[in-house]
């Protein structure tokens, strides 16, 4: 069974209409479980709904680095009260973005450490609940970002179980994951001819130390580049991630379900 690990089914690039029509192109393509990811307090409620009204659906609850400044200071202890509906498989879209500029009024390094102390507010609800953290990291230059990440990861690792998404790393920071429990999940990047070594580092990568995302609307895979993605097309993702590995498809299926099964609460 295909999973899609990682999309965003309430954005505004998707009309509340046609999420029907999304979500069959998404079976039709073999796609089973589908995780939609809260990235603010305003989207909560609508991403619950959407696992009410869709049988596939479970989502993720947090929020994302680039809101943190709009969102108060107990954020998250709202969002602790969801820890236990069953529902929710998941904690995030939460993380660390130091690719944007800081938002007007705030100095960067002010901006930051108030990403890294909402993202520890991120790991000590999960800690306590039991849940997994979907970690997102994105820097400008460098790794520092991650390095940031990590470091908090590692101070929760032996509760906490991390998924970074949207992996685009050396082989070196994917066994660093590994090494402290974690796992990362793979998008449409996988398969963009400028990112080979995206792709090289999948390809090397035990089985049960990664998953199959799409991140939509966002960075559709190859040949749909550019355009709007869903979660029909991580199908092109994981016969791409398949390819390279040497395997069937029906085995990278197999596996990346497996992974995303210990990771969630399915």
């Amino acid at each position: 069974m295909l999973i899609d690990t990682h999309c965003h089914l309430v954005s505004h690039k998707y009309s509340r209409e046609e999420r029907g029509a999304i979500m069959a192109r998404a079976a039709a393509a073999g796609v089973g479980r589908i995780v939609s990811l809260a990235t603010c307090w305003e989207n909560v409620e609508e991403n619950l709904r959407l696992a009410d009204e869709f049988e596939t659906v479970r989502v993720c609850l947090g929020i994302h680095p680039c809101d943190v400044h709009q969102e108060p200071d107990d954020v998250v202890e709202r969002l602790r009260v969801y820890g236990d509906d069953p529902r929710v498989c998941g904690v995030g879209e939460t993380g660390l973005d130091y690719y944007h500029p800081a938002p007007e009024g705030w100095a960067e390094e002010d901006f930051r450490n108030r990403q890294r102390w909402m993202l520890e507010q991120h790991f000590s609800w999960a800690a306590a609940s039991g849940l997994g953290v979907v970690v997102h990291t994105r820097d400008r230059e460098g790794t520092t970002s991650f390095e940031d990440a990590l470091e908090i990861y590692g101070r929760y690792a032996l509760r906490v179980k991390a998924m970074f998404h949207c992996f685009i790393g050396s082989p070196e920071n994917a066994q660093r994951i590994i090494d402290l429990g974690g796992i990362m999940s793979f998008g449409g990047v996988a398969t963009f001819k400028n990112a080979k070594n995206v792709l090289d580092v999948v390809a090397s990568l035990p089985r049960g130390t990664f998953t199959l995302e799409t991140d939509a609307p966002y960075l559709a895979p190859v040949p749909f580049r550019g355009q709007r993605n869903e979660p029909a097309f991580v199908k092109n993702v994981a016969d791409c991630i398949a390819a390279a590995r040497g395997e069937s498809a029906a085995e990278l299926y197999d596996h990346t379900a497996h992974a995303a099964a210990g990771f969630f609460r399915w």
